[in-house]
């Protein structure tokens, strides 16, 4: 449905975006991920024809945006970052504005209105001035424009920021149901979100994709996948948590035992295997043998955070410049 290919755009001297490829298709929920600066925003703003590459690609369905922009754009659906509205304008005003612009007209017109108005939860909020709004509400006006069209493609640039917790469930139960029938982008800075919704993960750096997998795949690759989690009362004796944790490393199937957290009488540790699966049994039956209580114990599914540190951190131009910098025996502050 989306096929990108060679993307790059330049501010000055800065390569924002710098030759990047990927493709998205029907169904699919992209989580587009990368550091503060990374080239998310400006990617997607290309996406939408917001922005003119520079160099590259992107063709939907087909329709190459540079040669009929207008067509491609009516099959988008646009979030973008801050959400731009009239600030003078209650929502359901500015819903109005957004169906007539659509060549929504009459009935049509306010049917479209009340739906996406539902659908977002506005109703508490409709007839209020925009600028009167909290954030997460003018969040919520900012995504009823984006859907209000039934768009194929939905470009969603931040789109539970400044929600909170009851109202990022609302959206990400939204994305989920109008996943199957659409393309949908959405960049966050919320990993859990990643894992939330997302069928992909793109991960991006300096510009660059460095990362492209299903969320699953990603969680493999954190240490602490399949480690398995225990917290045990300790009772505020150090000596006591040292012998949980020699106890429990000396155990056949155990290569490692970190100590998580020591506090108010309790002791949580993560128990890594030598390649195979932690030995439950063996770690209840120690636990058990030293006179420990066991308060909690699951199989971790390992974390998200970890995993984008570790592939977003000293990479590209910047790892290059430690090397330089290193090489020359001093500081780089360029």
């Amino acid at each position: 449905m989306i096929e990108i290919r060679k993307l790059t755009k330049r501010f000055g001297s800065l390569v924002a975006v710098n030759r990047i490829s990927f493709d998205v298709t029907r169904g699919e929920v992209l989580g587009f991920l990368g550091p503060n600066g990374a080239g998310k925003s400006t990617t997607m703003k290309m996406v939408t024809g917001f922005l003119a590459p520079d160099e590259g690609s992107i063709v939907v369905d087909g329709v190459d945006i540079a040669r009929d922009p207008v067509s491609v754009k009516k099959r988008i659906g646009y979030l973008p970052e801050g959400a731009p509205l009239y600030g003078e304008m209650t929502p359901i005003a500015f819903l109005g504005f957004i169906a007539r612009i659509h060549g929504y007209r009459g009935s049509e017109a306010k049917e479209r209105v009340d739906s996406v108005i539902d659908r977002v939860s506005l109703e508490s909020a409709a007839h209020k001035p925009i600028d009167t709004l909290s954030k997460g509400f003018k969040r919520r006006v900012g995504l009823a424009q984006a859907i209000l069209h039934d768009p194929e493609i939905l470009i969603l640039d931040e789109p539970t920021d400044g929600l909170d917790p009851n109202q990022k469930h609302e959206v990400r139960t939204l994305i989920r149901g109008m996943a199957a029938e659409k393309v949908i982008i959405l960049s966050t800075h919320i990993l859990e979100e990643v894992d939330a919704v997302c069928t992909r993960a793109t991960i991006i750096a300096d510009g660059r994709i460095v990362s492209d997998d299903r969320p699953e795949d990603l969680l493999r690759r954190s240490k602490g996948h399949g480690a398995l989690r225990i917290r045990l009362r300790s009772g505020g004796d150090p000596d006591r948590a040292a012998a949980m944790i020699a106890s429990f490393g000396s155990l056949s199937g155990v290569k490692e035992v970190e100590e998580v957290a020591n506090h108010e009488g309790t002791v949580e540790l993560s128990l890594f295997s030598d390649g195979g699966v932690v030995p439950t049994v063996a770690v209840a039956d120690a636990a058990r043998s030293g006179g420990w209580e066991i308060l909690e114990m699951y199989v971790e599914r390992g974390r998200l955070d970890d995993v984008f540190r570790e592939i977003t951190t000293d990479i590209g131009p910047k790892k290059d410049r430690k090397k330089d910098a290193a090489n020359r025996g001093g500081a780089d502050h360029g």
